[in-house]
């Protein structure tokens, strides 16, 4: 088996260096950008993390605690060599990196936790090149445009870095800047890496991870346009204006081009910062509810969805005038604009999780894709166990020993998961990855979806479900009839909502036990 590895890698690189050439002849590229040096490292490391799971396991016994021990420690050292060939690769490769680290419902947990740390330490270009990109789409120097500019960037990522600079005009202002050689590898290193996970499916057949290439083929080329961005931005910032916390930084199109951004300077703690929280005192809960609305509000009622909130592109700031808390949004280059059909059927599925209804929740899953898999599908989406599901994920709260026994059947259940994710809509891939990031801020901030937070989802799927049947009809008596349903459905949840408050409440409590005082006498 090892010998078949070995032999399949060495088709790979061939056939990957032979793409490389090819490329590269047509289209003339730095040899160490992509060539030999770029593909050697990312096929090198794919047969040697091969290797390893082959040659490591092969004489344990499964089930055994040795082969479970023995199987961690081989996604240790497999996540760190992915990491370093992401570091060494970058663009494309720290971007597809950042996506695997928040698969928290797909990968072991030695993977999620060595990957997520691309979110912070991804390269950055050195200030020659930010000048170089800069001259070239500009036509001008640094000096020229700024009265000053921070060499340090505030931030660097996957395709671009972040600086802080002050205009000629003495407006303040945030500069992104892609990577140089981003756009020319991008597409190389796709094609790359797509040759790879073949040559990995013909040694381990349950591997499926194909649709994380197809996701990229899609989406990179929106997120290297940032004229694309812009437009996201303005667009996001006037749909969502009725949510007077939300602040998203103001475009300067006059300077603006496809590779370099002048946005509104906005700064702010990391939204995962428990730290920045409590010296500012800021409410966490509060923080949660109102992402969750702004999600919601994406989601279900506009099917524009902010595809990218890692904590780096979500910042929050106390106002200094209103002691109002501020999310700030950024980086708007990756949407997914959802069909009215996905959308309305998404929106059901909500409903039928939140008031634990099987048969709707098994009619809508099929639906979207998931056919026979549909308790694993509801899992995923809620992050919560098929018990807890079918209980009512609003009703019972989550346990450490939850938390663990949904790791330990990710695990188990991963080829299911993996036909799962090659079955349901490619809109649904980026809703999930959306789902996980926000978890993963949860999580830092050590709280978990309240019951609140469930009801706003109720609103949001309640609007959205009614505007769609109004815009159905064109009888007025019709729409009354919908909006008048629609009134009855979000009074009932604000009075069940006002009940959980008065439950949870010293008054609440009092009237709790003069009621049951009053039992006891009668």
């Amino acid at each position: 088996m090892a010998r078949r590895a070995l032999k399949l890698a060495s088709f790979a690189t061939v056939a990957a260096t032979t793409t490389g050439l090819y490329l590269y002849g047509n289209k003339p590229l730095d040899p160490n950008d992509f060539g030999f040096v770029r593909v050697g490292r990312a096929v090198a490391t794919t047969a040697v993390i091969t290797y390893d799971y082959l040659t490591s396991l092969r004489s344990i016994p499964r089930g055994t605690e040795e082969y479970d021990y023995v199987k961690s420690q081989v996604h240790v050292r497999s996540a760190e060599r992915l990491r370093d060939l992401c570091c060494a690769n970058r663009g494309t490769f720290i971007k597809v990196g950042q996506h695997l680290g928040a698969l928290d419902y797909l990968l072991p947990e030695e993977y999620t936790r060595t990957l997520k740390v691309l979110h912070s330490q991804a390269p950055q270009s050195s200030m020659q090149e930010i000048e170089q990109v800069i001259r070239e789409d500009l036509g001008k120097e640094i000096k020229e445009l700024f009265i000053s500019f921070e060499d340090t960037p505030l931030g660097a990522a996957s395709l671009a870095q972040v600086h802080k600079a002050v205009l000629q005009d003495g407006r303040t202002v945030a500069v992104k800047v892609q990577h140089p050689k981003v756009q020319a590898q991008s597409t190389k290193d796709i094609l790359l890496m797509e040759v790879l996970l073949l040559a990995v499916k013909q040694i381990f057949p349950d591997f499926e991870f194909l649709w994380l290439v197809e996701e990229a083929k899609k989406n990179l080329p929106l997120e290297l346009d940032f004229l694309n961005e812009g437009k996201n931005a303005e667009k996001v910032a006037e749909m969502l204006k009725r949510f007077n916390f939300l602040k998203v930084p103001k475009i300067y199109w006059e300077l603006s081009t496809r590779r370099v951004l002048f946005m509104e300077f906005m700064e702010g703690g990391q939204v995962n910062d428990k730290a920045y929280m409590e010296r500012n005192g800021i409410n966490v809960n509060e923080l949660s509810r109102n992402l969750g609305k702004l999600y919601s509000e994406m989601i279900f009622v506009n099917g524009f969805v902010h595809c990218d909130p890692h904590p780096g592109n979500v910042l929050v700031r106390k106002c200094p005038t209103t002691c109002k808390t501020h999310i700030i949004l950024l980086d708007h280059g990756l949407y997914q604009t959802l069909t009215d059909s996905f959308r309305l059927d998404y929106c059901r599925l909500w409903q039928a999780l939140i008031k634990a209804d099987m048969k709707r929740v098994q009619k809508y899953s099929r639906r979207l894709g998931a056919g026979d898999l549909y308790p694993l599908f509801a899992c995923m989406l809620t992050a919560r166990s098929w018990e807890s599901v079918n209980r009512g994920i609003d009703q019972v709260p989550v346990s450490a020993k939850e938390d663990m026994e949904i790791r330990t059947n990710a695990a188990a259940y991963l080829p299911q998961i993996n036909k799962l994710l090659n079955n349901v809509p490619r809109q649904m891939l980026l809703l999930l990855k959306t789902n996980d990031l926000l978890r993963g801020i949860e999580s830092a901030l050590q709280i978990r979806a309240s019951a609140s937070s469930f009801l706003n989802m109720s609103r949001c799927c309640i609007r959205a479900d009614s505007a769609y049947q109004r815009s159905k009809t064109d009888s007025l008596y019709r729409k009354a009839q919908i909006s008048l349903s629609e009134a009855l459905g979000l009074w009932q949840i604000n009075l069940y909502e006002l009940f959980l408050r008065l439950k949870g409440s010293h008054l609440g409590n009092w009237v709790i036990a003069f009621l049951s005082w009053m039992h006891r006498c009668s």
